[in-house]
């Protein structure tokens, strides 16, 4: 214990910095543990879709949506969904919802405000259309 107090007397930004991620790590698992938007693999979503006709919100931007998207995919900007402006997912509420990006990453908060809205079971795409495209699942161009 003597070593341990020593070695943190020597290097207190590094033994804070060390604290500050552990408490970071902790955080998110538990955040991730406790919330209602889950993370999902690509074949977990390929199953949703298949099985139990989940609905696709895309939440890049047009551009991107045309350069390729999952097939029907709804485009629907995070922008828009920020606003609470999604009237065309209103009849999906008790569908599977996967909330789709480029990389996984900003689909969360959109997802977040689905769930919050009252979309019964929103899903984030793990590494979104990136991930997707990089197994070589097909995507549709153009629209």
């Amino acid at each position: 214990m003597q070593e341990i107090m020593e070695f943190v007397h020597n290097h207190l930004i590094l033994s804070l910095g060390w604290v500050v991620l552990l408490v970071l790590v902790i955080v998110t698992t538990f955040k991730g543990l406790f919330s209602k938007v889950k993370m999902i693999s690509r074949g977990e979503a390929t199953h949703l879709i298949n099985k139990e006709n989940a609905v696709v919100v895309d939440v890049r931007g047009r551009d991107d949506f045309r350069r390729g998207h999952i097939s029907g995919a709804l485009q629907v900007s995070s922008d828009e969904i920020k606003k609470g402006n999604f009237t065309e997912l209103e009849k999906y509420k008790s569908q599977p919802i996967i909330v789709v990006c480029a990389t996984g990453q900003s689909a969360g908060d959109a997802a977040a405000q689905l769930n919050a809205a009252g979309f019964e079971k929103v899903s984030v795409l793990k590494d979104g259309i990136s991930g997707w495209s990089s197994e070589n699942l097909p995507l549709v161009r153009g629209k």
